[in-house]
């Protein structure tokens, strides 16, 4: 999946996408956990593919949205914390329609978050033992019980792990195994590649093409209106989906 580069991208996305910036700028406030370019090896120049969406990811929302937000998370991010509750409370206006769907996809950052690969691996376990839902429940469990600035109590994975309907032998087999490390590994190179400089980092997909790029844990009025304009587009036939 690559940029769309058609004129029927949404103009507002880009004058959102300005006024984001200059309030960034001239506030000083960050949104987001970042990293240097030298740790991203990204190259600004090539073009951005983003893996498709398939049944293997976790989605919450219609699996065939016109609208798709893939959001590359890190559980331990102070930011992707309260992004969560803004995708969370966007998805309950948008999602019931089947109109937008959030996919969520890992980007711990371990230079500044030590644990947070051992967490993104303990819900890849649970998705594995419990499905998709146990998945987003485990997800819900994690941003919810640990304060903005502290990291995820490894010692509690096996509780909230339960609480989201899995065995806790199973699942503290499945952890000690390693086996999704990799993945996890693989995850956040993915991150890098479709221009991630730090958490949360959002792309946007209409259709197979990707339409733009949220950073960081971006207000959610300003999502708001992105995606009415979105689906302005797409109903008035501006975007093929």
């Amino acid at each position: 999946m690559q940029h769309n580069s058609s004129l029927g991208v949404p103009i507002a996305i880009v004058l959102a996408a300005v006024i984001i910036g200059i309030a960034i700028y001239f506030t000083g406030i960050p949104s987001s956990d970042e990293v240097s370019d030298t740790q991203t090896n990204r190259d600004t120049e090539t073009e951005i593919t983003v893996p498709p969406v398939t049944a293997a990811d976790h989605i919450l929302g219609n699996p065939n949205a016109p609208i798709m937000l893939i959001e590359y998370s890190d559980f331990d991010c102070p930011f992707c914390k309260d992004y969560h509750n803004t995708l969370s409370t966007l998805m309950d206006e948008y999602g019931g329609d089947g109109n937008v769907a959030w996919v969520f996809r890992h980007f711990p950052l371990a230079q500044l978050h030590p644990n947070a690969p051992k967490v993104a691996a303990a819900s890849e376990c649970v998705a594995e033992l419990g499905g998709n839902e146990a998945f987003w429940t485990f997800t819900d469990l994690i941003f919810s019980e640990r304060g903005t600035n502290e990291p995820t109590n490894i010692l509690r994975l096996p509780e909230f792990a339960k609480s989201a309907g899995v065995d806790t032998d199973a699942f503290t087999a499945c952890y000690s195994s390693g086996k999704y490390d990799q993945k996890i590994t693989d995850s956040v190179q993915e991150a890098f590649d479709t221009g991630g400089a730090g958490t949360p980092h959002t792309i946007i997909l209409v259709g197979n093409e990707v339409v733009g790029a949220i950073p960081g844990a971006q207000p959610y009025t300003s999502i708001k209106v992105t995606l009415d304009t979105l689906l302005l587009q797409i109903q008035g036939g501006g975007i093929q989906e």
